[in-house]
């Protein structure tokens, strides 16, 4: 029990700590995890065995792994990418599995372990990938959305492969016929799981739901996912398959995000359990052994695929610069590599050298992979002559549409926050400039006559020609810290005068946004938060003035732009003063009140000096009620007067 315990205590202060160093640094927390095991391991400092017991836990590390992937299953999703995801998707994995066989037969390996290697290096990291192109605002733009068509295709691609590798190293005669058996096998058990699953599964999480109970749930969907784990491994097919289709099950139901959240604390863990034994399989004596052969793979990983997979975007899109982009962020090895080659290995598919060889360069490019993306504008710009072509005719169309303009706005970012503000930008009459990286939106923009333009407003040269050095104001409407960050950097260096308004989602970020030099920070959060409790104010019979009141104290303290233009009565005002605002009171009609039955106009409640505001009827809000309305028992008439005629009001609706 001790010797567990100091296992277990290594193993997290370990982790911890390297984890916590991978953070500061910006790296993937995954890399950390990787380290940790190679450190730790029984070929370095040898402080962990490699135990079966901890190489079976690390299993279940997979499994929620492949339920996540199974969540995020879409098939909307799928249209809408298609292109993108069973196009270049299919292409650049089909490629790489058969480039890779080809050169493995060159080095003596067979050719069912060149298949199960090619299927290994296929595979590319949607944990680093997806998350370096989220921190540089690049998911919208075409190479990022080439290569998340490609990563999605690359998940699915792992189900087949997890059950083509097995029967790959099963030694029976005909290999075809093997194979054609375990995919036939897969898909009736497959076929059962999402029929009679899909019938079952609704009306038994309906009934679980009902009890109100979050452990209930969880215990709820740890059950059915291992359930289901458990029946395809008993069919002869791995645990991760069965994950994933409970998953799948599940994305179709309404609980879906909630199952997301719960399940969310046991996939990090045991996902990092599993990246932890992966770097305990990688022995540095024997990588340093076979240095050679590590960087022979790592050339065909690294420079060989990327090449590929230029050429197959180059081929799907015509542009080189999307082309070189899309590859750079597609070399390295992925998470699912690992996974497919703990299978390969633990069928004894690849020799042991073979493996260490692979493992190394595996982990190698994963290194690199953040570099080739924080570098990649440089890489593109060096090898494709063309791309400095392209930058100019776009820097020409963003100038272009400012040079009509002077003294204008800056919009970077044309999401519904920026259409928003476009729109009353465009009701006074004010001129603007719109900077988007998505170009479908531009286009529909453009079309619509909105002068909106392809362009990364983080660039200093973007800014330049949508005219910096002439705008009155800049407005950042997306919330991405980083690239606000560089924004401000750029307008410090070249208009520091010039007012920049960031909008973000909370106030995490506000103090470091004022101090690189925003004017103004404005959180969406603490908006909503204003706007919610003026409604609840409002609605519960404060006093019209008293309520404006507390929404101009609170911008006044917060934004230091209006703090000198709120004035606003003394909180100590006489309560006669008081009783004469005008504030909000809800009247519900009764079935035997004297209202019900006529119509709006025949209450007359405009003698009184009150507005019905609205009227809300089973569910329908009606916020301009015409006179001709009857009303009904059930209604609630929402009144808007002061305290003494909204009380003769209501006794007119009761009694007549």
């Amino acid at each position: 029990m001790t010797n567990s315990l100091q296992l277990l205590l290594i193993l997290l202060a370990a982790a911890v700590g390297v984890v916590v160093l991978c953070r500061i640094l910006r790296l993937p927390a995954m890399l950390g995890y990787l380290i940790v095991g190679i450190l730790i391991g029984p070929h370095a400092l040898g402080w962990i065995p490699d135990a079966p017991e901890t190489r079976h836990l690390a299993e279940f590390g997979v499994v929620f792994l492949m339920f996540s992937i199974g969540l995020e299953f879409s098939l909307a999703r799928l249209r809408i990418m298609q292109r993108a995801v069973f196009g270049l998707g299919t292409a650049q994995v089909l490629a790489t599995i058969f480039l890779v066989m080809l050169t493995s037969l060159f080095f003596g390996l067979d050719w069912r372990a060149g298949l199960a290697l090619g299927g290994v290096l296929a595979m590319s990291s949607t944990a680093i990938v997806s998350k370096m192109l989220v921190e540089r605002a690049e998911l919208n733009t075409p190479h990022g959305q080439n290569i998340m068509g490609v990563l999605l295709f690359q998940d699915l691609a792992v189900v087949p492969l997890i059950i083509i590798i097995p029967a790959l190293a099963s030694g029976a005669g005909n290999l075809s016929i093997t194979i054609a058996l375990a995919m036939l096998k897969a898909a009736v058990v497959l076929a059962a799981l999402l029929i009679f699953g899909q019938q079952l599964l609704r009306p038994w999480f309906h009934l679980v739901a009902r009890q109100k109970s979050s452990e209930l749930f969880m215990l709820n969907v740890l059950l059915f996912t291992l359930g289901l784990s458990y029946i395809t491994e008993l069919a002869g097919l791995s645990m991760a398959l069965g994950a994933f289709v409970a998953g799948m099950l599940i994305s179709e139901t309404e609980y879906r995000y909630q199952v997301e959240e719960d399940i969310k604390p046991f996939r990090d863990v045991l996902l990092g359990l599993f990246f932890v034994t992966i770097g305990m399989l990688l022995d540095l004596n024997s990588m340093i052994a076979g240095f050679g052969w590590v960087l022979l793979v790592l050339l065909i990983l690294l420079p060989f695929k990327a090449a590929m997979v230029a050429l197959l975007v180059r081929w799907f899109t015509g542009d080189w610069g999307t082309a070189i982009r899309s590859s750079l962020g597609l070399a390295q090895a992925g998470e699912f590599g690992f996974v497919l080659l703990t299978l390969a290995g633990k069928v004894n598919l690849l020799p042991q050298e073979v493996m260490q060889n692979v493992l190394a360069a595996m982990l190698i490019s994963m290194l690199a992979a953040p570099f080739l993306l924080q570098h990649a504008e440089a890489i593109v710009r060096r090898i494709s002559p063309a791309e400095w072509m392209n930058r100019a005719m776009q820097l020409h169309q963003v100038a272009i549409h400012s040079m009509a303009v002077d003294a204008h706005i800056i919009i970077c970012g044309y999401g519904r926050s920026g259409q928003a503000l476009a729109h009353f930008m465009e009701q006074e009459h004010v001129h603007f400039i719109a900077l988007d990286l998505d170009s479908r939106r531009v286009r529909e923009a453009s079309v619509a006559g909105k002068r909106v333009v392809y362009g990364d407003a983080a660039k200093r040269e973007v800014l330049l020609a949508a005219g910096l050095m002439r705008a009155k104001t800049l407005v950042i409407t997306y919330d991405d810290k980083h690239s606000a960050l560089k924004i401000l950097h750029h307008i410090n260096e070249l208009r520091p005068d010039l007012p920049v308004v960031v909008r973000t989602t909370d106030e995490t970020h506000i103090e470091a946004l004022k101090q690189a030099g925003a004017a103004e920070v404005v959180a969406e959060v603490l908006e909503g938060s204003v706007m919610l409790a003026s409604q609840v104010l409002l609605l519960s019979g404060i006093p019209l003035n008293r309520v404006i009141r507390r929404i101009q104290e609170n911008r006044a303290r917060r934004y230091s732009v209006f703090s000198g233009f709120f004035r606003v009565p003394d909180d100590n005002a006489g309560e006669a003063v008081e009783n004469l605002q005008p504030r909000f009171k809800s009247v519900l009609l009764g079935e035997h009140d004297a209202a019900v039955g006529k119509t709006l106009g025949e209450a007359s409640l405009d003698k009184f000096d009150v507005e019905v505001n609205a009227v809300r009827r089973h569910n329908v809000h009606s916020n301009q009620p015409t006179g001709d309305m009857v009303l009904r028992a059930g209604d609630v008439l929402v009144l808007l007067g002061q305290p003494l005629p909204l009380t003769a009001a209501e006794k007119r609706l009761r009694e007549g």
